[in-house]
């Protein structure tokens, strides 16, 4: 995976909410084995008309937004249990998807797959929101490291929480193999010091 280092971007406004992961990577695109690709299909239904004509009034067919931050409405990811939903994300170029709620397993797909979900409240929430739509451009900031969400046209700020040993993994572009082929010296050293009977 990527390491996650702080980023300053603009962000794409979703203020959506309940939004499930059939919403997200519809159903009839799960058929791929790898990751690539998914993005191309990312919310398909709304983004595309059946004859794949793109929708001018859904907000990732509109040139005024852009960046690698989705803010999205309260319970971001509910439905299914799909990994594909933070694959399609991911490819789509989002690094970080900021809601006042996230459903749990999505929430732990979108770690598992280098995607930052970051659970603020729904007044900074609302602040991100009113935000971006005064001024599409409006830069926001995502320290990982002091776990702390900014708008940086207004100095407001948020911190968020995070699994600590998640955290560690996106700060040094680990998954859960990488993490203990990093711990292998250690583990190998502490083999050597087991009796074997």
């Amino acid at each position: 995976m990527e390491k996650f280092e702080t980023l300053i971007t603009n962000a794409v406004p979703l203020p959506m909410e309940d939004v499930d992961t059939d919403q997200i990577i519809p159903a009839r695109f799960l058929k791929a084995t790898t990751r690539e690709g998914f993005g191309n299909n990312l919310f398909r239904d709304w983004r595309f008309e059946q004859d794949n004509i793109t929708k001018k009034d859904f907000v990732l067919n509109n040139p005024t937004y852009e960046g690698k931050i989705l803010v999205a409405g309260k319970n971001f990811g509910c439905g299914s249990s799909r990994e594909h939903a933070a694959w399609a994300l991911f490819d789509y170029g989002f690094r970080v998807v900021v809601s006042s709620f996230f459903a749990d397993i999505f929430k732990g797909n979108a770690l598992n797959n280098g995607l930052l979900p970051i659970t603020v409240s729904p007044e900074f929430l609302h602040e991100l929101l009113s935000s971006i739509e005064k001024n599409p451009q409006t830069e926001l900031m995502v320290d990982l490291e002091a776990q702390r969400i900014a708008i940086l046209d207004n100095g407001k700020h948020e911190h968020f929480e995070i699994d600590p040993y998640k955290k560690m993994c996106l700060l040094n572009g680990y998954d859960d193999i990488d993490y203990l082929l990093s711990k292998k010296d250690k583990i190998e050293a502490f083999e050597k010091t087991q009796i074997i009977f």
